[in-house]
């Protein structure tokens, strides 16, 4: 979620099969989310009414979607200032009448993930059954992709700050890590004044607009990792327009960025612990002895790592930084463990290449150099506008020991990362707070139990905060749940998304 972590990625059918669901609850008495022509009507605010009420202009873009750019007011406070255009596409359902659902809009996570680029991948990201009942949306959310994107720093720049000490060792070290948050920040504010409202409760409202323009009554929504934060964020300010919500892959908004961070160092050591059995389990694993000797030799490459970093064939480095991203990365699909063993093996022979081609497929970084869109920046503007919970340089440190006792390989890593919005130059906007949702139509709440990047226990809390909560969970690897490979999800999923039919309380896949 948050530097030095790296971003959530979008997730992708990997067909591992699955398993059965126990019995499901009671079908909802009626449909929710059927298109009607709602306009301004649903603007809280008068002002607002022309965006609510936006016709939108559809555009064939190519492989049966259509594209258009929604307008919303840069500040909801002041309405007929500035507006951002954002990115937004559809796949249009052939359904008609009581068969068609209305809109499912998608957000894949981050925050700094394209929410276009994720529904056109809608063969994958949604069962056949769904697609046939609903016109399948993305949009890339402020400041994001194709909306309007923060340009906060030069492609170099971004190169000099992944690959940037993570851990600190030395005053020097720490000072220069700051001057890259510092330059980060720096960069975002000049965009404009943008940069002062991507924070994700404004993300929600431009979701409502969305909603409206769409001509939805209420909201049908998948929201994956991040994407669960800015669904529930829109559920606590527009219950009365939530629809049918999936939340996949769940954060726990009450919990403060220290806890955010200390939640995923452990969750990352616990889906690098199931790797590495796998690993040993396995042929050509270059580990040995049990899971803790095994833990250890990878850990023993990190530690060499940040005092000699990894020649490779494209002629740059493998430093320690890269090489927590290329070690995370795997980690949130089985399906690419495989390249982390061989990633691996030639790191361990002395050749950084393949692990520094993880890297930068996390950080979405081309083989020819340069980035394909601005995630890997605009995830820290999102952040920072978040959580006004900034931690000091003594405050990190001293947090360095517990960190580690409860992750040894990624501890100090995300120790340290509690520094990502010290020296930011927007004050941040929201803070950690429970969200219940009093008055929303039930939402579902899934959660994996050895999910790297937001933990199962995020997904309780999560559950358990919202009035109308319910929890499916995976007894799985990997990150988040809905078409990862369990057909016992899916089927739980799509009775609810079709029929309004939740699972029992306590289900699990």
């Amino acid at each position: 979620m948050r530097r030095p972590a790296p971003v959530l990625v979008t997730a992708a059918a990997l067909l591992l099969g699955g398993c059965s669901l126990l019995p499901g609850g009671e079908p909802d008495p009626e449909p929710v989310g059927t298109a009607s022509a709602v306009a301004s009507e649903a603007a809280s605010d008068p002002a607002l009414a022309a965006f609510y009420g936006q016709d939108l202009e559809w555009a064939d873009c190519g492989g049966g979607f259509e594209c258009t750019r929604l307008t919303v007011p840069v500040d909801y406070a002041d309405p007929y200032g500035a507006t951002a255009s954002l990115a937004v596409v559809r796949l249009r359902t052939g359904a008609t009448g009581q068969d068609r659902l209305g809109s499912l809009v998608l957000n894949p996570g981050g925050p700094g993930a394209s929410g276009v680029e994720y529904a056109r991948a809608a063969e994958n990201v949604l069962t056949e059954d769904v697609r046939a009942h609903f016109d399948v949306v993305g949009f890339d959310p402020r400041g994001v992709g194709g909306s309007d994107p923060l340009q906060c720093l030069d492609d170099d720049e971004v190169d000099e700050f992944l690959a940037a000490d993570p851990t600190p060792d030395e005053p020097a070290e720490v000072q220069r890590l700051l001057e890259l948050t510092a330059q980060l920040g720096r960069g975002c504010a000049a965009s404009g004044e943008l940069a002062a409202h991507v924070d994700t409760r404004t993300a929600a409202k431009d979701l409502d607009v969305l909603r409206a323009a769409l001509g939805d009554e209420k909201l049908t929504y998948l929201g994956k990792s991040y994407g669960t934060y800015l669904g529930a964020l829109y559920a606590e300010q527009f219950p009365q327009r939530v629809g049918r919500f999936v939340l996949d892959g769940a954060i726990d908004p009450s919990l403060s960025r220290g806890e955010v961070n200390a939640g995923q160092a452990a969750g990352f050591e616990v889906a690098l612990r199931s790797y590495v059995q796998d690993c040993l389990d396995g042929d050509d694993c270059p580990l040995s002895g049990g899971v803790d000797a095994a833990l250890g030799r990878v850990r023993a490459l990190l530690a060499r790592l940040d005092e000699q970093p990894l020649p490779t064939s494209s002629g740059r480095e493998l430093t320690q930084g890269l090489a927590y991203y290329a070690l995370a990365y795997p980690l949130y699909a089985p399906s690419l463990w495989p390249r982390l063993t061989q990633a691996l093996t030639e790191a361990f022979d002395g050749d950084g290449t393949a692990m520094l081609a993880l890297a930068d497929a996390y950080a979405s970084r081309r083989d020819g150099g340069g980035y394909a869109n601005n995630s890997t920046t605009v995830i820290h503007a999102v952040n920072c506008l978040d959580r006004a919970d900034e931690e000091t340089v003594p405050e990190v440190r001293a947090s360095v020991p517990e960190f580690e006792a409860a992750s040894p390989t990624f501890g100090a890593f995300l120790a340290w990362g509690g520094l990502s919005c010290s020296e930011w130059p927007i004050p941040a906007v929201g803070e950690p707070v429970p969200v219940d949702a009093a008055g929303a139509a039930p939402i579902l709440v899934v959660g994996t139990t050895r999910d790297p990047a937001t933990p199962y226990a995020w997904a309780q809390g999560l559950a358990a905060q919202l009035d109308s909560g319910r929890l499916l969970t995976l007894d799985g690897d990997g990150h988040t749940a809905y078409r990862t490979g369990s057909a016992c999800v899916d089927e739980a999923v799509d009775a609810y998304l079709l029929a309004g039919r939740l699972p029992e309380e306590g289900a699990r896949c």
